[in-house]
């Protein structure tokens, strides 16, 4: 009653998984008491037809195929187990823990039931028998009308070590080149199906096939990715499953990135670049400079790229490129210790590779003296000559600003007397402020001495070296000038307010001997006015107006009404010219009146008012009316 490898109801023994690799034999003596020995969980198949109870009662061992007809109405599938301690029973349908109900349901024996079989219930249901040392599968296939039934499954594998891997078919495989991979498809059906494999809808040759419905793919490589479909068929009908085959390749590092190049081109000659490598590379670069790093990495599928920073995310400044696998920093003093590492991962696994940059420090250099600062005498020193220096290149002093600068001490040097020179004091002040005055300074010859003191010398001492400045200069040799103003002109001009009018005068510039000379020469004297106010009698005026005329309509929107408005003098009450009020708004002289609606009367129809307004005689006249 263990599995026989032949063909059985179209259900082949290769449907059995067992951890057990042997049975350990059994010995019961319950009259001397003995203890039976540990033994692995082993299910029985007793290889029979199916016992039809009656017609419509189907009950079998495993390892048989269950065809199920119209007239089914149930189904009783026997899982008999041995092995101490004593296995648990567990079902599965199609790779799924059975779920229990009233129409499926799980007898004392460990037997599965199916009442009223439908066509939902076609699969294989698998036993499974488990205790302390093991556990022992055998499945059972529950087909409807004998058509032809695949075991399939749904999940993914991904293999990334093992040199084989064997799957059913329906599953999704991804595995590493160079593998061999086993595509199972079991199948079951009443008569005997036959199986033919497929690969992206392409018959393969029978000489790839193994028996029993095995596909075996050998030392895997990229062209050997595709759908590989199953295919079984007999007389009651054919049923096909596939399985999706991806070969991957973990990622593995190039010697060259071209993407690399191409930002180098758009970036500029002052940045820098590295690639990145499993051992780590080394840059030295500038402060402050940008940098791009390369992450040149090749693998199947394409893998993901993750930068870090001293095992951390990035925080600093930067962009990532060409789907990232190029870094560009764009300061690089913002990381100045640290190393900088790619993370390339895909299913087939991961690579890291790493760079570390140096950054080449700003130093101050004394290494030159500066030029004396005297030829003689005793102030003469020479300071050293302070610069800032990269790898040993001169740059800008600003890039040496934040280091401390050294100590800087001064060098006396041309110690020495010095030849005898003329010496001048400051000139004078001018004698006059204008019309030519005079300045004078003295003029000595001297000779300063190395300890900084000055010894006189006669004058041919120093006409030797150099001619004899001048002691006198001429000064403030401009004409002097003064504002003259004419008289006040008579207080009659523009009116701007109540008595009061404004008066000017003419200013000349000229100089003290009556000239007139240009104002431009007078400038920077104080200017006298050449306006002022000023009170007559003219500008004693004021608006006068009369009382309103009569309204000359009761209602609707044509009345107006308008009075006289004169300017006149305060003191005569006798009209003026009217500019001589304008300090002051004029009154209005006409006005709307009597703006209401009128009512129980005909509007008016062709009527025009025609009105002059004489605003000078503050008068207004209607020239027509009509109804």
């Amino acid at each position: 009653e263990y599995p026989l490898h032949r063909h059985v109801s179209g259900f082949t023994s290769s449907l059995r998984t067992s951890s057990a690799e042997a049975i350990v034999p059994t010995s019961v003596d319950l009259v001397n008491g003995l203890r039976r020995p540990h033994q692995k969980p082993a299910i029985l198949r007793k290889i029979s037809a199916a016992q039809q109870l009656s017609a419509s009662e189907v009950v079998t061992h495993l390892g048989q195929t269950v065809v199920l007809a119209s007239g089914t109405l149930s189904v009783l599938l026997h899982c008999e187990a041995v092995g101490n301690p004593k296995p648990t029973i567990t079902w599965a349908k199609n790779g799924e823990e059975m779920k229990y109900n009233n129409r499926i349901l799980l007898q004392p024996d460990d037997s599965l039931q199916i009442l009223a079989p439908v066509e939902a219930d076609v699969g294989f249901y698998a036993c499974n028998a488990s205790n302390a040392l093991g556990s022992d599968t055998v499945s059972i296939a529950v087909t409807l009308s004998g058509k032809p039934l695949i075991k399939t499954s749904r999940a993914t594998v991904i293999n990334t070590e093992s040199p084989a891997v064997t799957v059913d078919i329906g599953s999704t495989v991804k595995t590493i080149q160079r593998a061999n991979v086993t595509i199972s498809c079991q199948v079951a059906g009443v008569p005997e199906a036959e199986v033919t494999w497929f690969k992206n809808k392409v018959k393969l040759s029978p000489a790839l096939h193994l028996h029993d419905g095995f596909l075996l793919i050998t030392n895997v490589s990229l062209s050997d990715q595709g759908l590989y479909s199953c295919k079984a068929a007999n007389l009651r009908g054919a049923v096909t499953e596939s399985s999706q085959l991806l070969v991957l390749e973990p990622p593995r590092p190039l010697p060259y990135l071209e993407d690399l190049e191409a930002v180098l081109s758009s970036a500029g000659t002052s940045t820098h670049s590295v690639l990145t490598s499993p051992s780590g590379t080394k840059m030295t670069v500038s402060p402050g400079s940008s940098a791009v790093i390369g992450c040149a990495v090749d693998g199947h599928p394409t893998p993901n790229i993750t930068w870090l920073y001293s095992g951390e995310p990035l925080s600093m400044q930067h962009r990532l490129l060409s789907a990232g696998r190029v870094l560009q920093i764009f300061n690089v003093s913002d990381a100045p210790d640290g190393e900088f590492s790619c993370l390339a991962q895909n299913e087939a696994g991961s690579l890291t590779q790493k760079t570390s940059l140096a950054i080449e420090e700003y130093l101050w250099s004394v290494d030159k003296l500066m030029a004396c600062s005297a030829s003689c005498g005793h102030k003469g020193v020479q300071l050293p000559q302070l610069r800032c220096l990269l790898d040993g290149a001169e740059v800008n002093i600003s890039h040496c600003k934040e280091k401390p600068k050294p100590v800087l001490q001064p060098i006396a040097c041309n110690r020495r007397d010095c030849p005898s020179r003329w010496m001048v004091t400051s000139w004078s002040p001018c004698t006059r402020s204008c019309g030519g005055g005079l300045q004078m300074r003295r003029v000595t010859c001297q000779l300063l001495t190395a300890k900084g003191t000055s010894v006189p010398m006669s004058n041919e001492a120093c006409t030797q070296v150099s001619k004899r400045p001048v002691d006198t200069q001429n000064c403030n040799r401009q004409p002097c000038v003064e504002w003259v103003a004419s008289s006040w002109g008579q207080c009659n001009g523009h009116c701007i307010g109540p008595r009061l009018a404004v008066q000017h005068r003419q200013i000349f510039c000229q100089t003290k001997d009556g000239t007139s000379v240009s104002s431009d020469q007078c400038s920077a004297l104080p200017r006298p006015l050449s306006t002022q106010n000023c009170w007559t009698d003219v500008c004693g005026v004021h608006w006068r107006v009369s009382l309103w005329t009569v309204c000359t309509a009761t209602c609707g929107n044509y009345g107006f009404q308008s009075r006289r408005v004169d300017c006149v003098h305060v003191r005569t009450n006798k009209p003026v010219l009217e500019h001589h009020c304008s300090w002051r708004p004029r009154p209005v002289n006409w006005q709307r009146c009597n703006i209401t609606p009128c009512e129980n009367s005909r509007l008016l129809r062709g009527g025009e008012a025609v009105w002059d307004r004489g605003r000078k005689e503050g008068r207004v006249i209607l020239q027509k009316c009509s109804t």
